[in-house]
């Protein structure tokens, strides 16, 4: 198929790469002339593993060009996919970039002849494809959804990190659409995708599903870190052993008829943290939270979980106090700045509000991640952080290591420990590190006491 796609953020060119290796002809719209020149380029404008290689194969056999040329990507194009962002408020999501595209496509389907097809992959809440969106296409084309063009929602559920491999590999398919039509064309995107789940449903249940999803998850990480925080009040319990017994019920860890365990990737969900970050689950809650009150209903379920998330980076602080009396000259190297190993997105990562709250202290902070720096100095700025480039010079000659995002390269953070005359005290705030390998151990999820 003939495929263009607005917007060329996480979802949007990772999706636009993908289909294009999937065979389909793609072309990449946005209005920032230098991402579109960068994807020309063979450059990708955000960090995602195997971006780069899959960008430079499909755009080198011109299986996907990049454009701002709406107008002319929309009239040469089968079927659309609208991937703008819709960042939350305070309120409500915000829908400025969503609508603006949905009256861009409008305008350009009025001069178009044959039948086609807009697809909604964005985040938007129950009721936004059909009550906004299909209106605003109706009134700048002039013309009729369901008879003239289609309009459907197709959720994505990528995970930063890994997104390629999830969108090649799905779990599922969400397909919604206001007619059999639509449903029917935005299979043919998917025709290559073998053995996959779908569910063909209407648009506000596709919606709601990808907020479902995201809710759920979100409030396994939460559940884990209420856990956490009861545990630590106690000597002698570790959350991290308690987990482990927890993951071993088998309603929740398959037991084979070999006596095998099979883990399920949501287990993952189920460990003791910081709290999460990024670009989805924040937003998507609050913004169902949001939906659910304008409704009259009271999610308070939901509400606890932001709640939890919210306060969950202090614990760190909360364990550096327990330590210190005075944190003058206090150096302490914080390790991990994106929200997730293997990105660069810094969106609501616990690492700005540690940060923040070290600098507040008058700490000496350094800071150190393998690929998020340049991001991270965009929205901590440079003062009273010192950046380092390597994780050794990270924990030169400091007090306190706090682990925030684990890095596969923190595996092995004992050996660079080791070479320290002066041990520091070591604050694991994901739990991924063997704490018999440290002297001077503390953690979400511990007794806090000295």
């Amino acid at each position: 198929m003939r495929v263009s796609i607005i917007g060329t953020g996480y979802v949007g060119l990772v999706s636009g790469v993908c289909l294009a290796e999937k065979g389909h002809s793609v072309v990449c719209i946005d209005i920032d002339k230098e991402k579109i020149e960068k994807i020309n380029n063979c450059i990708p404008p955000i960090f995602e593993n195997g971006l780069e290689e899959l960008l430079g194969k499909n755009i080198k056999n011109k299986h996907l060009v990049a454009t701002t040329d709406l107008k002319r990507a929309v009239l040469e194009s089968d079927i659309s996919i609208i991937a703008v962002g819709t960042p939350f408020d305070g309120k409500n999501i915000d829908l400025t970039f969503i609508k603006k595209a949905s009256e861009q496509i409008g305008a350009t389907l009025k001069e178009k002849q044959s039948y086609h097809t807009v697809v909604v992959k964005s985040t938007v809440i129950p009721g936004t494809t059909d009550e906004v969106i299909v209106p605003a296409l109706e009134k700048h084309s002039k013309k009729k959804a369901g008879i003239d063009f289609g309009v459907g929602m197709n959720p994505e559920f990528l995970r930063e990190g890994c997104a390629i491999k999830d969108f090649m590999n799905p779990d599922r398919i969400i397909i919604g659409g206001i007619d059999e039509e639509t449903m029917k064309n935005i299979l043919q995107l998917y025709e290559n995708f073998d053995d996959v789940d779908m569910i063909l449903t209407n648009n506000k249940t596709a919606e709601m599903i990808k907020y479902a999803s995201n809710s759920l998850l979100a409030t396994f990480i939460s559940f884990s870190n209420e856990i956490a925080n009861i545990c630590a009040l106690t000597k002698e319990v570790d959350v991290k052993d308690v987990m482990a017994g927890v993951h071993l019920d088998k309603r929740l860890n398959t037991i084979m008829p070999g006596g095998e365990r099979v883990n399920p990737a949501f287990l993952s969900y189920l460990e003791a943290g910081c709290g999460f970050g990024g670009s989805c689950f924040p937003k998507d809650i609050k913004a169902l939270v949001s939906y659910a009150e304008s409704k009259g209903q009271k999610p308070a379920l939901l509400k606890s979980v932001i709640e939890i998330n919210k306060k969950q980076p202090k614990k760190l602080i909360d364990i550096l106090d327990d330590h210190f009396e005075s944190f003058e000259n206090l150096n302490v190297a914080v390790l991990g700045l994106a929200f997730k190993a293997n990105t660069d997105d810094m969106r609501e990562s616990p690492a700005l509000l540690v940060i923040e709250s070290l600098i507040q202290k008058g700490v000496n902070v350094r800071a150190y991640d393998p690929i998020a720096m340049e991001e991270a100095k965009k929205i901590l700025g440079t003062t009273n952080i010192k950046y380092t480039k390597t994780l050794d010079e990270s924990l030169d000659c400091v007090d306190v290591v706090i682990l925030i995002t684990h890095w596969d390269e923190f595996d092995d953070l004992h050996i660079s420990l080791n070479k320290l005359e002066k041990q520091p005290l070591i604050i694991d705030g994901r739990r991924k590190l063997n704490k018999k390998h440290y002297k001077k151990y503390k953690g979400v999820g511990l007794n806090y006491g000295k």
